[in-house]
């Protein structure tokens, strides 16, 4: 999650990575959108404020939206959306049609043996999934026990928190195998068990980490306040000599800041819907330009791009004060009855980074740094470990994310019409999606019998349509829907996976939140943690999941086969063959080659486990 904030609190020399820089001056009266990783952030041009007089701009945040959204303003104009409606009608018609074929044939619409199948034992799955629910709960207080210092996190933590994940999901698959369960009820618990053990994993991950940071910080903090009493004469001195050599920086920053007398009137632009809002002094606005920029965020003047990170160094003229936190996260950072922006003061370290000393400004500053990795960016500037209460894990829980962190990009506020839209897109996508199953998966089930490419090309359209469906179901309908419940702006739960020319595009778009996952907790961490190369780390990613998604597979065939292990494994060497320029650019080439990939794929799989 990021948050922007007038960034030199931290220190108005440094730039992203603590290089120090300069950077051309962006013109105060233009406005500027920025697409930020949680949605769009736009700096209207300075408009004078009718009860002050003051020059002020107003700073929009529109959440990120996903692309099946139809309040989504960008999917809407798409010259293509004509064909979500007609995927949509076509299929009401051809359930209509299955229907009425059935009643003709059978007397009833559907025959109901996928429905006896995954609504057996429903009460005892509905108890078994709260139990596994209600058993995560117990990280708030091992985390606890890790800030308090009970707990060493490295290692004893890490051994005690991975033997408790493999003990809850080695418990939900022995659950399964004794209650003789179909594969309804089996791959539901064991998937959603996989899901918890990696909420689990992230919450308990951060917050040891987050508890070395801090002992980190305060090992400089002891090292910072020694070399302060032996060579600045005390902390007040060293603060009143960074106050000094701030106000020089401020005063240069304001002489070559550029001025305008353009004046927008006296009403700042109406506000997207599902935006908020919050109104800062031009000056901080114009810092703010220059901070977004700096980040590399993708923006827009007047419909030119602005200068990128990669070509643009970060600012070095920040104006040293940090006067408000400007809200990114969907928060209403400015009450609308007062306007009055909310004051953040900087801390000691961040006053001290300006010290003219440059031993005293360099340890000055990597302490800030640590303490902003220990607070949030968000409105709400959380501390570690202020966030570990039963009441912030709860939210972490009902938040459609893998990853934790200290703060999320929230909304104003909770629509109950979009709330009921995503309900009955829940059930009617369901309805389909049994049907499908239903009438046209079930009944061909692949026996021995039956040759191979026959199977395949009587599932290959059915499981298509399933597929598509439940992509829509779970990550359009669902995870929108708790989303917009728990107040949750960014949903971005998946990319434009339909367009991929390769697998690993497909794997890192299809399903955001397990990528995320993945590329923290797995494929970083064990960068950092063995020493793993990128490719080395790419392999132990893909191996895990392999892994995960093959014990899926078992529970719900009840038998061990490893075919989806050696099918996901085979992706690496044909992500390697995708990468081969001549194939690269060929991009049409490489979106048949998917596709067709998927409609041989999930057929073949279920021939596989099914029948052999």
């Amino acid at each position: 999650m990021t948050t922007i904030t007038s960034q030199a609190s931290q220190n108005p020399s440094f730039g992203l990575n603590g290089d120090r820089h300069a950077t051309p001056t962006l013109s105060r009266n233009q406005s500027i959108d920025f697409q930020t990783p949680e949605g769009t952030v736009h700096v209207s041009r300075p408009f004078r404020s009718s009860r002050t007089n003051k020059l002020r701009a107003m700073i929009t945040f529109s959440p990120r939206k996903s692309h099946f959204d139809i309040s989504n303003e960008s999917s809407g104009a798409n010259e293509f959306r004509g064909f979500f409606t007609l995927f949509w009608i076509s299929m009401f018609v051809f359930t209509v049609r299955t229907f009425i074929r059935s009643i003709d044939e059978h007397g009833y619409p559907l025959e109901g043996a996928f429905f006896s199948m995954f609504s057996r034992d429903a009460i005892t799955l509905a108890i078994s999934d709260a139990v596994l629910v209600l058993s995560t709960g117990i990280c708030v207080p091992f985390a606890k026990a890790i800030s308090k210092g009970w707990i060493r996190y490295y290692w004893v933590g890490v051994v005690l928190q991975h033997l408790w994940q493999t003990s809850v999901l080695f418990i939900a698959i022995r659950w399964t195998f004794n209650r003789h369960w179909p594969w309804v009820q089996s791959g539901f618990l064991t998937l959603h068990s996989l899901v918890m053990v990696m909420k689990m994993h992230s919450y308990v991950t951060t917050n040891g980490q987050l508890h070395w940071v801090n002992q980190q910080a305060e090992r400089l903090y002891v090292q910072l306040s020694k070399l302060i009493e032996d060579t600045a004469g005390g902390w007040d001195a060293a603060l009143l000599a960074a106050q000094a050599n701030w106000a020089k920086q401020k005063a240069h920053a304001r002489g070559i800041e550029e001025r305008t007398d353009a004046i927008m009137g006296g009403t700042p632009p109406a506000a997207p819907e599902s935006s908020s809002t919050s109104y800062v002094d031009a000056n901080i606005a114009a810092a703010l330009r220059q901070r977004l920029a700096a980040e590399g965020h993708k923006d827009v003047v007047g419909g030119a791009p602005l200068p990128s990170a990669s070509s643009t160094p970060a600012s070095s003229e920040f104006p040293p004060e940090r006067p408000t936190q400007v809200n990114t996260t969907g928060t209403r950072l400015v009450p609308p009855s007062t306007g009055t922006p909310v004051t953040v003061p900087p801390t000691p370290s961040q006053t001290l980074a300006h010290h003219p000393d440059p031993k005293i400004a360099d340890l000055a500053h990597e302490h800030a740094e640590l303490e902003t990795e220990l607070t949030s960016s968000g409105p709400q500037l959380v501390r570690w470990p202020a966030n570990i209460t039963l009441k912030n894990f709860a939210v972490y829980m009902a938040i459609p994310t893998l990853v934790y962190e200290l703060e999320y990009p929230r909304t104003d506020r909770m629509r109950p019409l979009y709330v009921f839209e995503k309900t009955v897109a829940t059930f009617g996508t369901f309805t389909l999606l049994y049907t499908i199953t239903e009438s046209f998966i079930i009944p061909l089930t692949p026996t021995p019998e039956q040759t191979v490419w026959r199977s395949i090309l009587d599932l290959s359209l059915p499981f298509m349509v399933a597929f598509v469906l439940l992509f829509y179901l779970i990550f359009e309908c669902i995870c929108n829907g708790f989303a917009e419940l728990s107040y949750f702006a960014d949903r971005r739960f998946y990319d434009d996976w339909w367009n991929s020319t390769s697998w690993d595009e497909f794997s890192r778009k299809w399903n955001r939140p397990v990528h995320t996952f993945l590329l923290r907790h797995v494929y970083a961490s064990s960068m950092s943690s063995f020493g793993l190369s990128r490719n080395g780390a790419m392999f132990f990613t893909f191996l895990l999941s392999a892994a995960a998604h093959e014990l899926v597979m078992t529970i719900v065939a009840q038998k061990l086969r490893m075919y989806l292990f050696v099918l996901q494994l085979s992706q690496i060497p044909m992500i390697a063959i995708g990468r081969v320029p001549a194939i690269k650019r060929n991009k049409l080439a490489g979106n048949i080659v998917f596709w067709g990939g998927l409609f041989v794929g999930m057929p073949l799989l279920c021939v596989a486990y099914v029948a052999y």
